[in-house]
Parts: C-alpha cells; sequence; structure tokens
C-alpha cells in the first residue's frame, strides 16, 4: 500500500464527507494504493454516524472510536499502530490542510529520501491570539530541541513507515515527533510550504492551555531525551 491517511478528529461532522472525498479525488488523479484511518477522539456529535456511513461505501475508509476524549498524541499513537502503508499521512479533519499537498509529500519521502516532511503554514488565516503564541512556541522549540521547522504545531505530515513503526506518543506529544524520532536515529527530517485554509465549519478545539501543555512536555522530551 502506498499511503496511509491518519485523520484524527473531534466533533467534526460537517467536515468529514468534503474531506473524505477530496482524499478521494487525489488518490484516484495519482493512482495510489490507500487507506484512510478516521480516529474518532470520543466525539459528542454525529461523527461516528458520518464516518461510519463512508466506510460502508467505500472500504479504503476505516474508522476507529475512543470511547471519550483521550487527545490527538493518543488518536494518532492508534493510527499509527494499524496503518499500512509505505508512507504515511497525518491531517486535521477541519479542512484547513488539504489534501492536494499529500502527492507533493509522498513524493519528498519517496524520492528525496527524508524520514519526516513537516507541513509550514508559512501564509496562515488564524486570528493573531493564535498566530502569535505559535510563533513564540515554535521559536522556542527550535532553540531547545536544534531542529529548524517552522511550524511544529502543523497537522499536516508525513512519515516513512519505519518512523511511526519505531515511536510511540503520549500526552501532548505529538507536536514533538519530529524530535521524537531524531533521537530514535531517523535524522532527515524535512519541511514543505502548505496552503492553509479558515476553519468552515465549527469552531476550535484548543485554546492556550495547549501551549501550556506543551511547554510542560517540551521539558519531559528534554528530561527523556539528556536522561532517559
Amino acid at each position: 500500500m502506498d499511503i496511509s491517511v491518519i485523520v484524527p478528529l473531534f466533533n467534526e461532522e460537517e467536515s468529514l464527507p468534503e474531506l473524505c472525498n477530496t482524499i478521494e479525488k487525489v488518490m484516484i488523479e495519482n493512482n495510489f494504493s490507500y487507506e484512510v484511518l478516521m480516529i474518532d477522539d470520543g466525539s459528542k456529535d454525529d461523527s461516528w454516524e458520518v464516518i461510519t456511513k463512508i466506510s460502508a461505501h467505500n472500504g479504503n475508509y476505516k474508522g476507529l472510536r475512543f470511547q471519550r476524549n483521550y487527545g490527538k498524541s493518543a488518536a494518532l499513537n492508534e493510527g499509527f499502530r494499524v496503518a499500512k502503508g509505505d508512507v504515511i499521512i497525518t491531517m486535521d479533519a477541519d479542512l484547513q490542510d488539504r489534501p492536494e499537498e499529500i502527492p507533493g509529500l509522498y513524493r519528498m519521502i519517496t524520492e528525496k529520501n527524508y524520514d519526516i516532511v513537516s507541513g509550514w503554514k508559512k501564509k496562515r488565516h488564524d486570528p493573531a491570539s493564535k498566530r502569535i503564541p505559535s510563533k513564540f512556541f515554535n521559536g522556542v522549540t527550535r532553540r531547545v530541541t536544534g531542529i529548524h521547522l517552522h511550524d511544529f504545531n502543523c497537522g499536516l505530515k508525513a512519515y516513512r513507515r519505519k518512523v511511526i513503526k519505531s515511536i510511540e506518543v503520549y500526552g501532548e506529544m505529538h507536536r514533538y515527533i519530529p524530535v521524537i524520532a531524531k533521537w530514535s536515529g531517523f535524522t532527515k527530517v524535512g519541511e514543505k510550504v502548505v496552503e492553509h485554509h479558515a476553519r468552515k465549519h465549527g469552531v476550535s478545539k484548543f485554546g492556550c492551555e495547549r501551549y501550556i501543555n506543551g511547554f510542560l512536555d517540551l521539558i519531559s522530551i528534554m528530561f527523556v531525551g539528556r536522561f532517559g
């Protein structure tokens, strides 16, 4: 299988049909063999019903459901566990990440031999209340880890299969997967400028507390990296 697309989600019933239709279009146009793993992180809306209908219509789409909200890291970790593709693409379900980026990310892994490629939302359609803390967070993370990525928080990333089968993520550590992977010996980390679109439906599921949790996890991961 060429590609596994992992989509962690929480209360995204309105976005899922358009997202899945666009993914299918991209895969057919590029003749990729693929699977889409939708990880429902304890949604309270009808997301699971939508996933059930989509997967019944197309066998390339599969759903996994948590009984309660465990967080994005847990959802990604479960997707990593079951993914079968040679290249694993992670993307958010809110339509801010565009499936049209998948072929370019795939080629950077398969043709340019990157272990990880992280998306960079160079032009963001978010309010300043999100952009400014994110810029500060990314600057500190670059300085502390020595990994020169502009956007550690970007959900759109590509991984070589061996990478995701060699690591485990938990807490809020999904944003530090490039750091964990580098310390595991996967040193070729790349970056690709990707389009960022404004949210069409619903509201953001993340508040300012994610940056506080993120910095606490950064301290933890640096401690483990040095002494673990």
